[in-house]
């Protein structure tokens, strides 16, 4: 699910589009599981996704990136600058 790099994290996502709201709603499996109001049209849920995370983490949009499956509703997505801890610590998950 989260693995530490030179860099920060790298954490596998699994996106719920067209939610209520949009939240942190857990783990499902493996995946962080995060529910995105925003619909899966022309990148608006990836872009929902990067800013709930910089928004939940308190660090800039552009310190996360989706690196794999971002036109899938799975999705490796890599947050620089943070450990393991305090993303978990920042997201109210336990370790």
């Amino acid at each position: 699910m989260i693995r530490e790099t030179t860099t920060g994290v790298e954490v596998s996502v699994r996106v719920i589009p067209r939610a209520r709201k949009s939240d942190v709603s857990g783990r499902r499996g493996d995946a962080l599981l995060v529910r995105l109001a925003a619909p899966p049209l022309e990148g608006a849920a990836n872009s929902a996704l990067v800013e709930l995370l910089a928004d939940r983490l308190g660090t800039p949009a552009r310190f996360i990136r989706i690196i794999g499956g971002d036109r899938s509703r799975d999705k490796r997505v890599a947050v620089f600058g943070v450990t393991r801890a305090q993303f978990l610590r920042s997201l109210g998950l336990p370790e």
